[in-house]
This record gives structure tokens, sequence and C-alpha cells, in this order.
């Protein structure tokens, strides 16, 4: 299977890195039961992001779960020298792995050892990085992400220039490629940012940050249901 078979026209990807880890396998498991079937997991490694986030053995504990009831995890490396690490995002049970292109020199380099260990293949690009860098690197790919905020810390504002990074992002790749959009997901915005071209929309406070993990899943994707 692959990124377009797991979408169902849009998807919201609860973001594993604003979770409650003393209640992990339990929130996900609410999640799953909301419906949830595409999991976003954050990889920083304290050099090219300053926090030191989760990592190989999390992934593990949480893959089985995910996978259990049909659903994926996407892996995304917030770090120095990404292909060092997919081997152990293949074996702990990662699905797709996506790499910044401001830590590659040759990208194409790291979508081909990706594809090595049977991973879906997403390029990101921060807010900095110019949206023709990011199309340039991406051939290949399955997926695309644009940061709309600085990567590295939940909670942050998204930046309303993303919207038009977003747009400027889907008229340029081709349709096959999935674009997606990490940062400041909230249900004021999370419409705006569909519209403007995101198929794979990542949220992490605006799920974990809420008491009824149900409810404020469901709430972000009833935004997102076809309109009159």
């Amino acid at each position: 299977m692959a990124w377009r078979d797991w979408l169902r026209t849009v998807e919201v990807e609860p973001s594993i890195y604003a979770a409650d880890f003393a209640r992990l396998g339990e929130q996900v498991r609410h999640l799953l039961n909301a419906g949830a079937r595409v999991f976003h997991f954050d990889v920083g490694d304290g050099h090219f992001v300053e926090p030191v986030t989760i990592g190989p053995v999390v992934l593990q504990s949480i893959a089985p779960l995910v996978h259990g009831e049909g659903g994926v995890v996407d892996v995304h490396l917030m770090v120095t020298n990404p292909e060092h690490h997919f081997p152990q995002v293949a074996r702990a049970g990662g699905d797709s792995v996506t790499f910044h292109v401001e830590a590659c020199d040759e990208p194409w380099r790291a979508i081909e050892a990706a594809r090595s260990h049977g991973l879906e293949v997403g390029v990101a690009f921060n807010p900095e990085t110019p949206v023709e860098d990011a199309v340039a690197a991406s051939l290949g790919a399955d997926l695309v992400l644009c940061m709309s905020i600085h990567p590295g810390y939940s909670g942050q504002e998204f930046m309303l220039e993303a919207l038009e990074r977003i747009a400027e992002l889907r008229a340029q790749l081709h349709e096959r490629v999935v674009v997606q959009v990490d940062g400041g997901i909230t249900q004021e915005n999370v419409r705006a940012a569909y519209e403007a071209g995101a198929e794979a929309i990542v949220a992490g406070s605006s799920i974990f940050g809420r008491e009824d993990l149900n409810r404020a899943y469901l709430r972000l994707v009833r935004e997102l249901a076809p309109r009159d």
C-alpha cells in the first residue's frame, strides 16, 4: 500500500509528539476508535532541531497497535543524516519516512535509500526554504511536507503565509504526490489548509491538548466534510 491508498480524500493525522506519554497506548486506542488511521511520529535529534524527542523504542511500542487496526505510522525525521535512521524506522514498524531537504545534500539518494527499506518516502521543507527547492528535491517521493511552523516544538501558532506556500506546492507537484502540512493546525484553520491543497494534515496540541481526544479529532474531521 502507498500514500494514495492510505488517504480518505483528506486525512487528519494525530501527532504523537503532543501525546501524554504516561497514557500513550490508551490515547492511541481512543483515536483509533474515533477513526484515525494515519499517525504522525516526530523524531528530533538535538542537532537539526534543538529538542531530542521520541525514537524507535516508542515507535516499536505503538506500531503493532496502529497496524492491528489497519492504520499506518508516518515518521517525520527532523534530524541531520536522516539516511542513518531509515533502517531503525523500518525495523520499528514505521510505514513512511519524511526527511528535510535542508538536512540532505542528495535527496534522490535518500529517497532511494528509504525505498530500499520498504518505506514510503516524503520530503519536508522549512518556512524559509523556497517551494521550488522542495519540488526539485521531491522527484521520486510520495509526499511533500510544508512546515507551517518552525520544526521542533509543538504548540506553535500556524504561519498564515503557509497557505500560499501550500497552494504553490500543490500547483507544482504531480497529482499523485501528496501534500502534507504540519504545525499550528486548529479547528479554525484546518479547512483553509485543506482548501489551499493539503491532503494530509498533522494536528498535535489541537487533539492531544484536549480532555476528550475523540471529540477533538472528530471536530477537525468534520471541518473537512464537503459543503454545499
